[in-house]
């Protein structure tokens, strides 16, 4: 796996460049294996770096604070972690379990995602770190963090005379 840019494969970024968001990127995700024996050996692994790589997550910044926006259907609050790391690195990590599998079940279609996923952002220097904020419902994580004001320069009138 490589850190890349996710719009260089497919992402909405505009910027491929962003110093801001790593994405972790699966080069085979989409690599179209036709034998069995070929694909048979990975595809627990497929599996769980799909779940790991397509985790998306909105970012938008609002004059009062940088909020993400990430859609994590079928998890609890407790199985998704918001970490700040050194750096103003916000990271987003969670688990997704998989089905259990009884032993009369017969799978016609497993589409769904299981396994890790860890998403990681770095925090531009406005960002108040002792304020962040987390929410999940109804299945979305929002989170805020707050930016510091920028104060104004003081602009003083000036008598013309004349």
């Amino acid at each position: 796996m490589s850190l890349i840019p996710s719009t260089l494969f497919g992402g909405r970024r505009s910027n491929i460049f962003d110093p801001f968001s790593l994405d972790i990127w699966d080069p085979f995700q989409d690599f179209p294996f036709t034998s069995t024996a070929i694909s048979a050996p990975r595809s627990e692994f497929a599996t769980e770096t799909t779940a790991f790589a397509n985790t998306r997550i909105d970012w938008k910044e609002t004059p009062e604070a940088h909020v993400f926006k990430a859609d994590l259907p079928g998890l609890k609050k407790e199985e998704v972690k918001v970490e700040l790391e050194e750096g103003r690195v916000l990271q987003i990590s969670g688990e997704r379990s998989k089905e259990r599998e009884e032993k009369n079940d017969k799978w016609h279609r497993v589409e769904r995602s299981s396994g890790k996923f860890l998403r990681r952002f770095r925090l531009p220097e406005n960002a108040k770190l002792d304020q962040v904020k987390a929410n999940m419902e109804n299945g979305v994580l929002t989170v805020t963090v707050p930016k510091e004001e920028v104060k104004k320069p003081d602009v003083k009138a000036v008598e013309i005379t004349g």
